[in-house]
């Protein structure tokens, strides 16, 4: 099976930019959209029609914000949309499918915002996605856990980890939270098969030609519970797949 991460950036904008070709090239058997920003009335025809995949949607209250989509060429045996707390759910970000193989959580972890005036409540949305995850793990479940995570673990995982100590996405109280992830036993499937690579990036400011200059953050994670790494065979990143400030990222498992 061959899994697939996208924080899309806006469905409609990358839509116009060959996004069904790129869900074509892909050939995923799991698409993880995440910043749909869109409403279901505003759903493009074109993405309607891709009739390969059944398509799952949790949207923001706020019109343009937000909001994340799973197409799935096998039909879950359910579908949840919610941590349970309103001022999380209310904004769309947390999609969770549960297969016969294991429960898929796609997620768009808070954005602390420059100022850092959401950092509170990013960690708080950490905390409480991690409670879920791992119940649902300690039931017995394989669990996996996709999305933007708005966090560069590592100074590995940017281009420029000095001049960034003090911005959100590197602050050192966001950073440990996938510190915590991973000590409760969560896996950073790319980390897995490449501890040591640089330049692996997921997303690039449009500024400063930072894209072509490879100047950007590896923010974007396919984490796995231990209980998945015999069945788990691959991990990559798509920097050639254009369309979005991020770009894809997949993993590959065999059962």
């Amino acid at each position: 099976m061959k899994l697939i991460s996208w924080n899309v950036n806006g469905l409609r904008a990358v839509t116009r930019n060959g996004f069904i070709d790129q869900v074509k090239k892909l050939d995923a058997d799991i698409i993880c959209l995440q910043e749909t920003k869109l409403q279901n009335e505003q759903i493009p025809e074109e993405i309607l029609r891709l009739t390969d995949y059944h398509q799952y949607w949790n949207f923001a209250q706020r019109k343009g914000y937000s909001g994340v989509a799973t197409f799935s060429r096998q039909e879950p045996a359910k579908i949840e949309r919610e941590l349970g707390i309103e001022k999380f759910d209310s904004e769309g970000r947390v999609l969770i499918t549960h297969y016969d193989s294991f429960v898929l959580f796609n997620v768009y972890f808070p954005n602390g915002q420059r100022d850092h005036g959401r950092v509170a409540y990013k960690l708080e949305f950490y905390a409480e996605l991690l409670k879920m995850a791992n119940a649902l793990r300690d039931a017995g479940n394989k669990v996996i856990i996709t999305g933007d995570f708005n966090t560069a673990h590592r100074e590995i995982d940017l281009k420029n980890p000095k001049s960034n100590q003090k911005t959100s996405g590197f602050l050192p109280e966001e950073r440990a939270w996938i510190d915590r992830y991973l000590q409760e036993g969560w896996i950073d499937t790319f980390r897995h098969f490449y501890p040591q690579l640089k330049d692996q990036y997921t997303w690039w400011s449009y500024r400063f030609n930072a894209r072509q200059r490879n100047i950007g953050w590896r923010i974007d994670y396919f984490m796995n519970s231990e209980n998945l790494l015999p069945h788990l065979k691959q991990a990559f990143i798509l920097p050639e797949v254009m369309g979005s400030d991020h770009c894809p990222l997949g993993i590959e498992l065999a059962f």
